[in-house]
Parts: structure tokens; sequence; C-alpha cells
């Protein structure tokens, strides 16, 4: 049975609003499309939708109850409804009650990448050791973070958040609405470089993570040149506990040892005096390092650090974040790795270099499928066309390009590396599938607007069998 999350009584006194009728809420939900039965809807006025036009249809899906400004359609009389003179702050509100009310050590997760696979790690590891609470997805934004704030049960006991930005100023309320106890940043690396004048305002802005803590611990990626001016802007914030995390000789949580194999890895790691020794079933350097950032903050909330390397033995990739497939073909086998959900310079980067790590059966060949990295400004067209350099470095055999941007990839490549280029993921994907033999490593990455799942998901269409999804074991 689920736990009761929110009464009217309750709601309206955090809210400051005013409920028509007596109503509870085993969850709460913005999207109509999404809602489960016994929700709290909350009608968000966004840039492209104003939730109160769906009000009545989270009615008919099972809404409890729904949050509002003003009403539409059905009588209010005939409906419970939370008054409210504005949703966003309603949710803010709501968000910040259920953080009072709720006794739990709270991590806040950043970065420029791989904050979402940390916070699902980190999840993961926490969950046999106490309730917790974590953003679904990459709920990470002005409704995503008081959404899953005001969904964390009363009996919580971790919260794991996930903190995301693409221009300045963002994170910082975000924080202040979380109050971590922990906050982890990832790394800062040269992303949404059209909104920053500089990498140095991009780690400013991440750094933001530290306004909503009182006291607590700093996790920071030592080997970043930004290190030092992270781990100086938390103690200005009155964060005494820094701790870095990588392969750098003075991290607190430092990689001893690593046997990277094609599939997995084995670690060797030391967190806070401690050594731990544990198998990853996801390939890359990227992932081990993010690891120790995961072990680094269990140890910073009192829990078990041996426990928790155990655990990261059964992690598993997201979907679009390192999931690698068997697919099976009349003509034969290939391997897939799906990295289609996002992309940066540094991303494709670990992306590649898991590529070149991993070798082709028989005849086959490494082929990267590559679509557009955004929102680089002005930057973009060298940041693309550098990755020629790491491309011919991997010796990746065939390189398949779609959107404006990645022609700049393909006039930086040697005319015998190019396998092909499309407008779009679309277009690109039969080219892609023409192409394939026995034995092939593919990978596919982009920026999620790229849409290079659509390719993914055109390879997975021709597989004869039920995709496998390779562990490693």
């Amino acid at each position: 049975m689920t736990a009761l999350l929110w009464k009217h009584d309750e709601a309206a006194t955090a809210t400051g609003g005013q409920s028509t009728a007596p109503w509870t809420a085993d969850g709460v939900s913005i999207d109509s499309r999404t809602l489960e039965e016994n929700d709290l809807f909350i009608a968000i006025v966004g840039p492209n939708f104003d939730g109160h036009d769906f009000v009545d249809k989270a009615f008919a899906s099972g809404a409890n109850a729904a949050m509002v400004s003003h009403v539409l359609g059905e009588a209010k009389e005939t409906r419970p409804l939370l008054l409210v003179e504005d949703t966003q702050k309603g949710l803010d509100n709501l968000a910040k009650a259920a953080r009072n009310r709720a006794s739990a050590r709270i991590t806040a997760i950043t970065g420029s990448v791989g904050k979402t696979s940390t916070k699902e790690a980190l999840r993961l590891v926490l969950e046999p050791q106490g309730p917790t609470a974590a953003s679904m997805g990459n709920l990470n934004n002005q409704w995503g973070v008081p959404l899953s704030l005001s969904r964390m049960p009363r009996d919580s006991a971790f919260g794991v958040f996930e903190l995301g930005m693409n221009h300045p100023g963002e994170i910082a309320p975000l924080s202040e609405l979380a109050r971590p106890h922990v906050a982890v940043i990832t790394s800062v690396e040269p992303v949404h470089s059209e909104f920053f004048t500089s990498v140095a305002h991009i780690a400013e802005a991440k750094a933001e993570i530290f306004h909503g803590m009182s006291g607590g611990a700093a996790i920071l990626p030592r080997e970043n040149p930004f290190f030092p001016v992270l781990a100086e802007t938390a103690r200005e914030q009155g964060i005494t506990h820094i701790i870095g995390f990588g392969a750098h000789p003075e991290a607190d949580a430092r990689l001893v040892e690593c046997d990277f194999q094609p599939l997995f890895s084995h670690i060797t790691a030391e967190v806070s005096g401690i050594t731990v020794s544990y198998r990853l079933d996801i390939p890359g350097r990227h992932w081990a390092i993010n690891s120790l950032a995961v072990l680094a903050a269990v140890d910073a909330l009192h829990g078990g650090v041996k426990t928790a390397a155990e655990t990261l033995s059964t992690l598993k990739a997201i979907e679009g974040r390192g999931c690698h497939y068997c697919l099976s073909t009349p003509s034969g086998d290939f391997y897939l790795f799906d990295e289609s959900y996002n992309a940066s310079p540094a991303s494709m980067r670990a992306a590649i270099s898991v590529l070149s790590r991993t070798p082709p059966k028989g005849a086959g060949r490494r082929i990267a499928v590559l679509g557009d990295m955004l929102e680089l400004g002005e930057h973009s067209a060298p940041m693309h066309a550098c990755l020629a350099r790491d491309l011919e470095r991997a010796k990746i055999n065939l390189v398949f390009t779609a959107g404006k941007e990645m022609e700049h990839l393909r006039n930086a490549l040697p005319v015998e590396m190019c396998g092909g280029h499309a407008a779009n993921a679309a277009a690109l994907a039969p080219m892609v599938k023409a192409a394939l033999k026995p034995g092939d490593v593919i990978t596919v990455k982009g920026s999620y607007s790229s849409r290079m799942r659509d390719v993914v998901a055109a390879l997975k269409d021709m597989d004869t069998a039920t995709p496998q999804v390779v562990d490693g074991k």
C-alpha cells in the first residue's frame, strides 16, 4: 500500500491556499499524461502550456485533487481543489514543506556531464541502507526539483536530487529549496557555451549548488582544473568538509587501480582510508571516476562505504546513457552502444574512448554515429571539428554524422573515415543500416534534440530476436 503523502489541510497550510473539500494524495504530478491514480495534480503555467487546461483530464485519469489558481471546466464545488494565488509558488512551497518535515540526509548533484547517472548510482547504493527518495529521470529544473522534493515521503532516510542549469543563476534557488547536506559536482566542462562567456563562468554557475548549504560536505572532481575555485567557493559558504574524487594522488576518494575491459571495469579505490574493490558492469573511465563520487557521498552521509561498493556491482546503464545491446540479424550479430540521450565535447570523447576499447568480432569495424552537440554558441564549429583528432587516435573505422553542426566534423575527417552525412538522424538511419556488417561495434551519440535515438530505434528494429542488453558477465 502506498504511503499517504499529502492531506488537504497540510497542503493548504504549506501553500497558503484553500482546499474546497477534504482530500488526500499518494503522489504529486504536473503532467496529466503521466499522472497516477490518487495524485495531486498541479496546474503549472509554462511557456507552451497552461496546466489549467488539463485539470479535467487529470481528474479523469484518477487525480484526487488539483492545485489551481483559477477554475476552468467543472465547477469548483464538484472537484477537490487547492486554490492558490500562483501554482509555481504553490509547488515551491509544497517542496519547502516536504523538505522541512523530513529528517532525510539530502544530497544535491550537478555537473556538466554525468549528473543523472551519478544520481541514479547514488540512489541505488543508498536504498539498501535506508528509505531513499530521488529525482525521477532528469527532473532537475525549476519544475523538476520542487516536484521531486514534494514527492519525498516523510519517513525518507536519504534524498538524492539532481540540479541542472543552462543559464547563470538557475542552480542557486534550486539549492535553497533542497538545502543539501552534501553537494556533488561531477565535472565542469564547456557545455551550454552559448549562454556563458567562458568555462570559468560555468564553474561559477555550478558552484551555486552551495548556496542552500549551511556546513555539510562538498564532493568535487579533484582532477578538474576548476577544483581550487570550487573548493574555495565552498569554503566561503561555510563548508569545511571538502572531498576530492578521482585519480589525483591527493584525492580523498582515490582511484587506486582499474582494469578497463570492453564491457566492464574492475576497480580498487580508497575512500577516507577505506580500501574497496568492486566490479562496475558499465565500461569507461568516466563511469569509474563518477563511482568514486558516489562512494564519497555515501561516506559523507555516514553510510556504509563497503556495502555501497558491493551494491555498485549491480548498477546498469540508463537507456540512452551507455546501454550496450547485442543485436542479431540474418547476416550476423553486431553490437550497439546507445549514448543518444545527450552530448558534449567531454562526453563525446568519453564515448569514443569506450568504443576504442571495444574489439569488433571477426571482420567487424568500430563505427561512430554522431549527431550535433548543441548550445555551444560561437565555439560550436571548432569543438565539432576537433573531434576528428579523437576519432583518428581511437582508430575508429567509420564515422556517420547528422546535422548542420556535424558538417564541421565531416569536413575535418579523412575521406576514408567518412561513412556518410545527412541533415538529420531520420535521414541518416538508412545509411547506417545499409553499411553494417557482422561483428561491427557501433556507438550512437548526440544531443537530445538531435534525435539520435531515431538511429538507435532503427538499428534495434533490425534485430530478429529481442535485443539483449549486455552486462559484461
